[in-house]
């Protein structure tokens, strides 16, 4: 680290070293060689830490900070305690640890930051040193094997999903609801369980064929990532998707053999499961010659579109990788760039106010936010309405809110809330974590606002169903 740069540290960030005092080993000498540190495989880079000079724009937009009120849970402080690791003058110990993870990867501070600061690149390079040098407790490293092992792959899951589907229906999950002894059990647990979405016959099958032909004159050949957990949960949303797509000249290329991309452990610095997610999913979408490669889930399009940089280290696919990501387009991005041709129609017969939910991932990760406004501002009778804090997380990024569920609890709520706040009968979320989180905190506030993914409304409009006989 630059002269210049400690200087900045010690003049603004006293906060910080009077934390880290609580933070590091109490004995008459604590040193670092107490707990290991980062490895020599792609630390965070000491230059893009040299970048931040802790002016503090990230705070007031860092959804951690803003719950937790520590320095050491905000973008600078992180920064802050990895320039430490890396000097070996802080230790990798479980309470520095639980700063990195406190860290929901929103990247709202990359969009705030003045300097160009590339947080997003140091906390992904911060993630994988903590999963290979750090010794996770016994509870903790179960529960993360248990994600890890079944969420990205739709199969397994499904194995689940059966006796989860007769523990709703059965009664046992309200009974277990009302005990209550599950969070005191296990807080982690609790939430995973808080969390489950009511299971459709529909989670147990991939009806969609490998090819779907365009409607009228095909204008392009796309592919189409079914994802993982929106395949089994809201499967609804690929149907929509499908259906939007050739109804708008799009040949769709469904490959039966894709898996999961790599988004949830690369979020969570799993990296060698993550490059061979994304070598297997690269390698399922080959010899297709397509025109675009799209996604409807806005934390997989972010991580589809690294993939050169998630698979630069491997010679055999670092140009495949590279030619993969640069043809990956959410399909809002995709369908406000080409333009959309099939009519559409009124969603009911009174103007429609919704509330677009810009999902973190696609506004600072893709830098997504016009076209998503510009396709639902085009169906008849749509009203749009903007929330407060339209940029703070709402406590998903991906598994966090199992994670970390007390934080995650309360942006859950402040974000419902203003959402709420819009007057808006309707909330259109492009990301299945974020539609999870929102519909379960709707519902512990006793509302019974629908959400709906851009895709569906598009395909109701398109189809000239009315949204009164969605539910009927």
């Amino acid at each position: 680290m630059s002269a210049e740069a400690r200087n900045q540290e010690s003049y603004e960030l006293p906060m910080l070293n009077v934390e880290l005092q609580d933070a590091t080993p109490h004995s008459p000498h604590p040193t670092a060689q107490s707990f290991p540190s980062f490895d020599a495989h792609n630390p965070p880079d000491a230059k893009l830490i040299d970048a931040c000079v802790h002016c503090g724009f990230c705070l007031s937009t860092c959804p951690s900070y803003r719950v937790i009120g520590k320095e050491m849970d905000s973008p600078r402080g992180r920064i802050y305690l990895m320039d430490g690791v890396n000097e070996d003058q802080i230790p990798l110990s479980p309470a520095i640890v639980q700063h990195f993870d406190s860290c929901l990867g929103c990247l709202a501070c990359v969009t705030t930051c003045p300097s160009g600061v590339r947080y997003d690149k140091l906390i992904e390079a911060t993630r994988p040193q903590v999963e290979r040098n750090h010794a996770r407790s016994l509870p903790d490293k179960l529960l993360r094997r248990l994600i890890f092992s079944t969420f990205p792959y739709p199969d397994r899951l499904r194995l689940l999903l059966r006796p989860l589907g007769l523990y709703q229906k059965s009664g046992l999950q309200k009974m277990v609801r009302s005990l209550g002894f599950l969070k005191q059990l296990s807080p982690q647990l609790a939430a995973m369980e808080a969390m489950l979405p009511k299971i459709s016959p529909q989670a147990f099958q991939d009806p969609l064929p490998a090819v779907i032909p365009a409607q009228g004159k095909q204008r392009y050949r796309v592919g189409l990532l079914l994802g993982c957990v929106q395949r089994l949960f809201n499967p609804e949303v690929n149907d929509a998707t499908v259906r939007v797509l050739t109804a708008n000249g799009c040949e769709v290329v469904i490959p039966q053999a894709q898996g999961c991309c790599g988004a949830l452990t690369h979020h969570q610095g799993q990296e060698a499961q993550t490059q061979t997610l994304a070598r297997q999913l690269i390698d399922s979408f080959a010899d297709t010659s397509l025109d675009a490669i799209i996604i409807n889930a806005s934390g997989c399009g972010h991580s589809l579109k690294e993939y050169g940089s998630i698979l630069d280290d491997d010679p055999h696919y670092r140009e495949q990788a590279a030619t993969f990501a640069s043809k990956v387009k959410d399909v809002q991005e995709f369908l406000a760039d080409v333009g959309l041709t099939a009519k559409l129609s009124p969603l009911q017969d009174e103007p429609l106010t919704l509330v677009y939910q810009d999902a973190c991932h696609m506004l600072h990760g893709q830098k997504i936010s016009v076209q998503p406004r510009q396709l639902l501002k085009q169906i008849p009778g749509v009203r749009l309405r903007e929330p407060i804090d339209a940029a703070l997380c709402c406590g998903s990024a991906g598994v966090y809110n199992i994670l970390q569920p007390d934080v995650a609890e309360e942006l859950g709520r402040q974000k419902v809330e203003n959402l709420l706040h819009t007057g808006a009968s309707l909330i259109a979320s492009a990301n299945i974590g974020c539609f999870v989180q929102i519909s379960r905190h709707l519902q512990l506030q006793g509302k019974t606002v629908p959400v709906l993914h851009p895709m569906q409304l598009l395909d109701y409009s398109i189809q000239g169903i009315k949204l009164d006989a969605v539910g009927s």
